[in-house]
Parts: structure tokens; C-alpha cells; sequence
């Protein structure tokens, strides 16, 4: 397919799909301007992915509108559930199911690092059950966002349930191009094995790389209160998108619906989520590790907890 095809045919797509209108209209005609100028001639699809992202990011910046350059073939249908599952549960199996550490730190603080994302329900529900349930007794609880790359809507709101109640709790719903309607996001009422709960203490960590999916439970649960964020701004994107096939190895993915708070109406996209305490990503552990000891310090060692207070004050000092 000569280059011209494949940058019309990003045109198209995102002229249809986009779910801003207006900076479609913006951004396709940046595209149609270079392509008249020549300045996609002669540009090798790796070249082409990254000069066409350039164009298309340059209205408001949306990360997640993007021309990828793959170097196998891109599949002539991206529509199919069952095979995205099938690859979502192949890269699932070799990542832990996106827990990557569940462990018990020194004065019964629990430590889940989740990455590289969050999965479907479908493919890891059981095991972000059994790492809520592990870590669900610690007296406070560190969750490890930094490595996230993202997540699927259903596990975003699976994940949370675990650290609020039983009462479902309503998060950032998708406003969808398709419907002109949002499409409300709740906690479900019931999780299988243990919740961590609604009223301990809860750190998240995040870092530059956090993004999307990641992004998303950072800023639930910090607007609705439940969670001190640690460390630096994260990323940016709140657009949920879909890929759409340009070419044989050329994908474009094209934001379809935007994230929308209950609470304050809008969302992360652009700007990140702003953390609690700032500070260097690599020593955003550190800094909640040691504000989680404190509270285990406070609750004292009375009912048996003797040694749970020394293994505090011992990782303190």
C-alpha cells in the first residue's frame, strides 16, 4: 500500500471514531496539509508511525492517540474478544497475572507491586482475589503502581472493590462517543476472598510510567479519599481507545470514550494524577514504608501484638 493510502486511511479512522470531534477535525487537517507538502514521501512505516503520532498528539497532546509500528503483522480484524483474551492470558501467564510481589513487609504492612497491568477480569480475577486476600490482615497497605501501564475498565473496578466496602461506591465512569451517553463504573458488591477494607490506611505508589488503567484507580481513590498517592505526577492518559488495521504492520489507536469523575466531573488526561506527597519515584517506597510503620507503631502491641510492634519500631530505626 503506497504511503498516501495509509495516511488517508488514518484520516478516515480517526475523522470517524475520534470521540472529539473538533480536534479531529483539527488533526486530520494537519495530516492532509503534510500530505500535500510531501512531508510523509519517501518515510519507512517506522518512520511514518512516528511522524504521524507527532501530527496527531499536536492538538492536545492525547497519548493515546497514536499511529504503532509493529514489527509482526497486524491482524486484519483487532475486534475479536476471545483472541485478544487468548493473547491477554498468554502474556498474563508469563507476568504473574499482573501481580508481580504480594508479600507481608516487617510490621504487618502488606506490599502488592502491580505490574505490567491490570488485566481483564476474565483472565486474572482469581488472582488479584488471592493477593487481596494475602495482604487483606496487614494493618496498612502499600499498592505498588509505578510499573503499570494500564488496565481494562471491569478490573479497575474490581481492583478498588477490594479496598472500599461492601456498599458499591461509584468511580469514573466512560463517556462514549457511540452513545453520546456515560456509562456508569461501580464497585461490585461482592469480591471473592478478603477485602482489605474501607478504613485502614492505604498507600499507592506511582512514577511517570504509571498510565491509563493504573492512573485510573490512583485518581478514584484519591478524590474519593481512601488512598495517599506517593511520588511523581503519572503519566496522562485517560482516553480508553480501540486499534484500528492501516496497513500490514501499521496500527492506529484512536480514543473512542473519555474518563468522567463523579466527582469532579473530569478526569487525569494530560495532566496525570497529582500525588499526595511528591517525591522521587524510586523513593516513593521508602517514604510510605515508613509512614505505614508509624501507624503501626501508634496502634501499639496490646492483643498479642507484641512482635508486630517490635518488627515496626526495628524497620524504623
Amino acid at each position: 500500500m503506497p504511503q498516501h493510502e495509509k495516511v488517508s486511511r488514518v484520516i478516515d479512522l480517526v475523522q470517524e471514531h475520534y470521540v472529539f470531534p473538533e480536534i479531529a477535525a483539527e488533526v486530520t487537517g494537519l495530516l492532509r496539509t503534510r500530505l500535500a507538502e510531501g512531508s510523509y514521501t519517501g518515510l519507512a512505516d517506522d518512520a511514518l508511525a512516528i511522524a504521524i503520532t507527532r501530527d496527531l498528539q499536536s492538538a492536545n497532546g492525547d497519548k493515546h492517540l497514536r499511529l504503532l509500528h509493529h514489527t509482526d503483522p497486524v491482524p486484519e480484524s483487532r475486534g475479536d474478544d476471545e483472541s485478544d483474551l487468548t493473547e491477554m492470558r498468554t502474556w498474563a501467564d508469563l507476568t504473574a497475572h499482573g501481580v508481580a510481589r504480594a508479600e507481608r513487609l516487617p510490621g504487618n504492612v502488606g506490599y502488592l507491586d502491580i505490574q505490567p497491568i491490570l488485566f481483564p477480569t476474565a483472565v486474572a480475577a482469581d488472582a488479584i482475589a488471592a493477593a487481596m486476600t494475602l495482604v487483606a490482615p496487614a494493618d496498612a497497605l502499600i499498592i505498588d503502581l509505578r510499573g503499570c501501564l494500564g488496565g481494562e475498565v471491569s478490573m479497575t473496578s474490581y481492583f478498588c472493590a477490594f479496598l472500599l466496602g461492601a456498599e458499591p461506591v461509584e468511580l469514573s465512569g466512560i463517556f462514549e462517543a457511540a452513545t453520546g451517553r456515560v456509562r456508569q463504573l461501580w464497585t461490585p458488591a461482592h469480591v471473592p476472598g478478603r477485602r482489605f477494607g474501607a478504613t485502614k490506611p492505604l498507600w499507592l505508589l506511582t512514577s511517570g510510567t504509571t498510565f491509563s488503567g493504573g492512573e485510573a484507580v490512583a485518581y478514584d481513590l484519591q478524590q474519593l479519599g481512601r488512598a495517599v498517592i506517593v511520588g511523581d505526577r503519572t503519566r496522562g492518559g485517560a482516553h480508553p481507545r480501540e486499534g484500528f488495521r492501516v496497513a500490514e504492520f501499521l496500527e492506529a489507536t484512536i480514543p473512542v470514550a473519555r474518563s468522567v469523575s463523579p466527582i469532579t466531573g473530569t478526569n487525569w488526561e494530560g495532566t496525570g494524577v497529582t500525588p499526595d506527597v511528591e517525591c522521587p519515584a524510586d523513593q516513593a517506597l521508602e517514604v510510605a514504608y515508613r509512614a505505614a510503620l508509624n501507624h503501626v507503631v501508634e496502634l501499639g502491641g496490646e492483643n498479642g501484638r507484641r512482635q508486630v510492634l517490635d518488627e515496626a519500631r526495628a524497620a524504623l530505626s
